[in-house]
């Protein structure tokens, strides 16, 4: 037994004497899982970090609360909350007044100011601790003054202490707040001291307030945004009661209500994001697979000796998964690594996408999750196991004779191209049988995405054949016998030139299936902009939220943009979230008669000049992602909104197209909207100017008179399409960050698998040198080599690209947001790809070549 054991411990010393001698090998392994899992992680970070500051978010601005009282576009009337407090209908209630500000002194970012009663606030949050001054965490003397400051200085606030001291404030500046379009001034009262990492996080975007200085400060006198409750737990009845109690237009609803429907809506995009994000995962998986399989090949005969010397099949196999273990937990540590310095950057990318199309979040650094980090070690240490398993049954269950063979590995891998030809035909069957299944699963469709890319790569290795073989006659008159060698060594080496060829396939035809995707995104937006943004001059106030407008313009601008030179006339909106059967949605409500003719309708209930009447009537149009959200409504279905006196239904009109919220838009004629919601607010103006006047000069005017009263967006209508445009560029940003990492790692593959070839061929290289075959020679068959690879993977990411944007667009897309795409096929796409393709292949054939053409002829000849 004690044998054995020494020989098993030989054998483990072989295994760690191999990677450390090959050192350059081992280090391409290592680098590409890193890596695959540095993309994992960094967007693991990112989605975790953006999804943390939403529950943060959430958290700070509803605490313990269970249920919350809310009213209309307004809120709630301070006099119902007051009402509520003397009759004791209810044992524990909060007046809650909150809004988004920002302050140059703390960085302009977006803030959560909360307005809060510190008397009725103690059950709900915990910002002001108890009401003893020594159990706040303060000293009582200077917590008592900061708290008395608090109540009762005009535009007094507290921060958290990190907060302050990260910008340099103390108590008794003054800081500017910019809220709503204008600029108010605060007193900095007081310090908040978290007590713990949560807390200290919780408060990071959170500027306190009295409920009066808030009502101030958000120009909200006499409202509330809401009234928070506790209810009695296990009381099913008690909401039922107190709505019955509330004045019309008022309900009780969970506080996660709100949150539970932009989570979801959110929760797409993160998948999308990940998913894509595996992807540098999965071509890193081929690089494992061919390094692995190149070291099995190079010691083949070594594993003929021991076996034919007694080493069990059991032995071999465990030594090669030794080796890709320590290969996996090396990479997938330096990944994780990496991924920590890849977050910094893909958490403002992903924190901006979410500003931009779903909700405002105070997220700024990269909170290290531990759970990120472990599931990148396991998906590195999985990744590589998984796919050195392969390689390692080679080595193990071929006989001792055969394995002294070199030629033996690649004579099996040539009988197989049939069959993983036919494989990779029945896993395209596979991902297309997936997508016919009637349903909205993403799972399934990210599993079908898969399958098809899976297919088209198991046929890398037919068609890598069948285009050599066609090729040969081509390239033997372009390069005479250095062009008759290199197509028939890339099929004598077809166990590495395979893998690595469909390694660089699978990256290329993401960069070609993206784009095209992105392509027909941008090109459906521009048309939609087109269609929609008629007006000449457009007016909003600023937002965090980059999609959506909803605070209200002041009404003396609306009267003196209505009398101004040049403005034939003028378009108003209103916008606000409202309640729906299925959740919130944003409500638009316009009096633009033309309304009909401007919008692209994927459904409507007769012609487009009997939309604005429809309207007028009380019906309404809802976008294309809402209808998806109603689970397909149509034309003449009916949707129930949440009014001013309750619950009422309008019917459909019409479905139309719209890209600015995947959560969706219901429209409807403004005189409809003021009778049901009492409210006479406008929050965006659409100015038609009179022939002639100038968009540009108006524009000018319009700021230069405008600015003293209120902070304005005054934008022309070209410059309106380009920040539309913008937003959708940052949107998509990451994406094309992704592509080129899959394709690093993709190129590192190439590399490796040349660097490999290259080695294994080395005494046949000698051989050619003595025979007189010349450096320059030499590299000319080496860039030939690579040419023809990085050919064959560009012509087959062809249709793979294609086949995967037609996939993106008509189902992931429709599948995640709801909306309709229209396929824009680019061949500057394609021939891009072709080119990055080649150009990958080439420039990993330099190193090699370099190498091979200055290698003397002996010391080739002499290489084991």
């Amino acid at each position: 037994m004690s044998q054995i054991n020494l020989f098993s411990s030989g054998l483990w010393h072989v295994g760690w004497r191999y990677l450390l001698l090959h050192r350059w090998q081992s280090l391409l392994m290592v680098l590409g899982i890193a890596l695959g899992v540095a993309v994992v992680v960094s967007i693991d970070l990112a989605n975790a970090s953006a999804g943390r500051a939403f529950e943060l978010s959430t958290e700070t601005i509803t605490g313990r609360t269970t249920h919350q009282i809310v009213g209309g576009p307004r809120g709630v009337e301070e006099r119902v909350y007051t009402r509520l407090a003397r009759a004791g209908v209810v044992d524990l209630a909060a007046p809650v007044v909150s809004d988004y500000v920002s302050s140059p002194q703390l960085g302009s970012r977006p803030m959560q100011l909360l307005g809060i009663d510190p008397f009725a606030d103690a059950p709900f949050r915990s910002f002001l601790g108890s009401q003893d001054p020594a159990e706040r965490g303060l000293p009582s003397g200077p917590a008592l003054q900061s708290l008395t400051a608090f109540m009762v200085q005009p535009g007094a606030v507290l921060i958290s202490q990190p907060l302050a001291e990260r910008y340099g404030l103390t108590p008794g500046q003054t800081i500017r707040l910019k809220i709503g379009g204008r600029e108010k001034q605060a007193l900095l009262a007081g310090l908040l001291r978290p007590d713990n990492d949560l807390s200290a996080r919780t408060l990071e975007g959170v500027i306190l307030a009295d409920i009066a200085t808030a009502q101030e400060l958000t120009d909200q006198v006499g409202y509330l945004s809401r009234v928070d409750l506790i209810l009695p737990e296990g009381d099913l009845q008690a909401a039922q009661r107190l709505t019955e109690w509330l004045p019309p237009g008022y309900r009780v609803e969970l506080a996660q209500a709100r949150s539970g429907t932009i989570r979801q809506m959110t929760e797409a995009f993160q998948l999308n994001l990940t998913a894509l994000s595996l992807l540098a995962l999965v071509v890193g998986l081929f690089l494992i697979y061919n390094t692995m399989t190149f070291s099995v090949v190079q010691r083949r005969s070594l594993f003929g000796t021991l076996r034919c010397l007694g080493v069990t099949r059991q032995e071999v196999f465990a030594l090669v998964l030794s080796e890709a273990f320590l290969v996996g937990l090396v990479g997938g540590l330096l990944g994780i690594g990496l991924g920590l310095l890849l977050g910094q950057v893909t958490v403002r990318m992903v924190t901006q996408t979410v500003n931009d199309l779903y909700f405002t979040t105070t997220v700024q650094d990269v909170g290290i999750a531990p759970e990120s980090l472990v599931k990148g070690l396991l998906l590195g240490l999985l990744a590589t196991m998984i796919t050195a398993a392969l390689p390692a049954w080679e080595a193990a269950s071929v006989p001792p004779r055969a394995a002294l063979l070199r030629s033996g590995l690649e004579s099996k891998a040539r009988g197989q191209v049939g069959w993983a030809a036919l494989a990779g035909v029945v896993f395209g069957g596979l991902g297309l049988g997936l997508f016919s299944i009637p349903s909205n699963s993403l799972g399934l469709g990210f599993i079908g995405t898969l399958a098809v890319v899976v297919g088209f790569a198991l046929l890398s290795a037919v068609f890598l054949v069948g285009l050599m073989r066609a090729l040969v006659p081509v390239t033997g008159r372009l390069f005479g016998l250095i062009g008759r060698m290199a197509p028939r060594n890339l099929v004598n080496a077809l166990s590495r030139t395979a893998v690595a060829v469909a390694a660089l396939m699978v990256a290329v035809a993401v960069i070609i299936g993206v784009a095209l995707m992105i392509d027909s995104f941008r090109y459906t937006v521009i048309v939609w902009l087109e269609q929609t943004l008629q007006g000449d001059v457009y007016i909003s106030v600023p937002a965090f939220d980059a999609t959506r407008a909803s605070v209200a313009i002041d009404p003396q601008i609306i009267t003196t943009v209505s009398t101004w030179p040049g403005v034939e006339r003028v378009d108003v909106l209103r916008s606000i979230s409202a309640e729906s059967q299925v959740g919130m949605v944003n409500l638009a409500a316009t009096e633009n008669p033309r309304l009909g003719s401007e919008r692209l309708f994927a459904s409507l209930a007769g012609t487009p000049a009997q939309v604005w009447p429809a309207l007028q009537a009380g019906g309404v149009l809802i976008s294309e992602p809402f209808a998806n959200r109603l689970g397909g409504a149509a034309p003449g279905d009916q949707l129930r909104l949440y009014t001013a006196s309750g619950w009422e239904t309008f019917p459909i009109v019409g479905v139309f197209y719209d890209y600015a919220s995947s959560e969706g838009t219901v429209m409807m004629a403004l005189q409809v909207y003021r009778d049901r919601w009492q409210d006479e607010s406008l929050t965006a103006l659409a100015l038609r100017l009179a022939p002639g006047a100038s968009a540009d000069e108006v524009t000018r005017g319009l700021q230069d008179q405008l600015s003293a009263q209120q902070e304005l967006l005054i934008r022309p209508n070209q410059e309106l399409r380009q920040d539309v445009l913008e937003v959708f560029d940052r949107t998509f940003a990451i994406t094309v960050a992704l592509r080129m990492l899959a394709t690093g790692v993709a190129f590192i593959g190439v590399l490796n698998a040349l660097l490999l070839l290259q080695l294994e061929k080395q005494r046949e290289v000698g051989i050619l040198r003595a025979l007189g075959l010349s450096g320059g020679q030499l590299w000319q068959l080496v860039m030939v080599e690579t040419g023809l690879m990085g050919l064959t993977a560009g012509l087959l990411a062809i249709p793979t690209g294609y086949v995967l944007a037609l996939i993106l667009v008509y189902i992931i897309n429709r599948r995640s947001f709801g909306w309709t795409l229209q396929m824009l096929v680019s061949p500057e796409t394609f021939a891009q790809a072709l080119g990055i393709a080649l150009l990958a292949a080439l420039l990993a054939g330099v190193y090699p070549a370099l190498r091979m053409s200055r290698m003397p002829a002996a010391e080739a000849i002499r290489y084991e």
